[in-house]
């Protein structure tokens, strides 16, 4: 019962936000043309900080946890490279645009600004860490397997931006200061923390500017839920039906089924608009599984 109360209050809290970033997008504080600063905001500092903040705080250090971080890093893999076989035959009726960008909505999710604040509001620290550790495989699919797609993609080129990625490097630093023998100064770890705790109300903020672009009358459409469909609720819950028969730590399936279950990542539009792959639709998918998420999140957190 507590969960139930739990899962029911954070998604009120997340509503509420989204619900304040659809009033700052009417009220021109957060519009279309300054979202991207939000955004590289969230990416390139915030959520690197949530994710350092998240390795920092009192976690046991066990062959247990490194165990399960190396498990977390293989179901990723394995995940991953279940969804470009898969989409071959799910979207296989749709047009060639609109069948490249389902595909890579299923491959790269939104589980940075959605997961990762879930992940910490239900889970804690240890929660986002499995959650950053478990999004290497889809850093490094979304810039190879994803991004080919729409275009020729530079193998080099898709490593250099994997390595680079703010998030990534994150995650090592993390692990680093993790096992050095000494903890940082008091304000660096303060404002480490200070900064990590922007994540969950940012996020939802620049969700809720995303939504208050959108025209609600042309998305709802046969294409639209479909994907919704696959994306919030089959397969999640495929997933965790695999899952279950091998008894793992209950934390790891659960973030596997939840991240599992993330709305369409934002940089399915920025890429299907780069390379003329109907930036629309693109927009409408991102647009109703990050609605229908407010809802399918709790009852996925439920099941896992």
């Amino acid at each position: 019962m507590d969960f139930i109360f739990k899962m029911l209050n954070l998604q009120f809290m997340l509503f509420a936000l989204i619900i304040t970033g659809i009033i700052a997008n009417k009220l021109n504080i957060i519009t279309s043309k300054n979202r991207k600063s939000f955004s590289d905001l969230l990416i390139n500092i915030v959520l690197p900080c949530n994710i350092v903040n998240s390795f920092l705080s009192k976690v046991d250090i066990s062959g247990e946890f490194f165990h399960n971080c190396i498990l977390a890093i293989l179901l990723s893999c394995c995940i991953q490279l279940f969804i470009p076989f898969i989409s071959r035959f799910l979207f296989a009726r749709f047009k060639k645009n609109e069948k490249s960008i389902m595909t890579y909505g299923m491959i790269c999710s939104n589980s940075s600004f959605i997961g990762i604040p879930v992940a910490e509001a239900l889970y804690g620290s240890l929660g986002v860490m499995y959650t950053s550790i478990y999004q290497i495989p889809i850093r490094f699919t979304m810039w190879t397997a994803g991004l080919s797609l729409f275009t020729q993609v530079d193998k080099k080129d898709a490593c250099r931006k994997l390595a680079k990625h703010p998030c990534i490097i994150a995650i090592f630093v993390g692990f680093f200061l993790m096992l050095l023998p000494v903890s940082l100064p008091s304000f660096l770890q303060n404002t480490i923390a200070s900064v990590s705790r922007c994540t969950i109300p940012l996020s939802m903020f620049v969700i809720g500017a995303i939504l208050a672009d959108a025209d609600i009358r042309t998305i709802f459409t046969k294409k639209t839920l479909y994907f919704t469909l696959l994306r919030l609720i089959l397969f999640p819950l495929f997933i965790f039906l695999v899952l279950k028969p091998f008894h793992l730590d209950p934390l790891l399936v659960s973030i596997c089924v939840i991240m599992s279950g993330m709305p369409a990542g934002s940089t399915t539009s920025v890429l299907a608009d780069k390379y003329g792959c109907d930036p629309v639709f693109a927009s409408q998918i991102i647009f109703v599984s990050t609605l229908f998420s407010i809802f399918t999140i709790p009852v996925l957190g439920l099941l896992a």
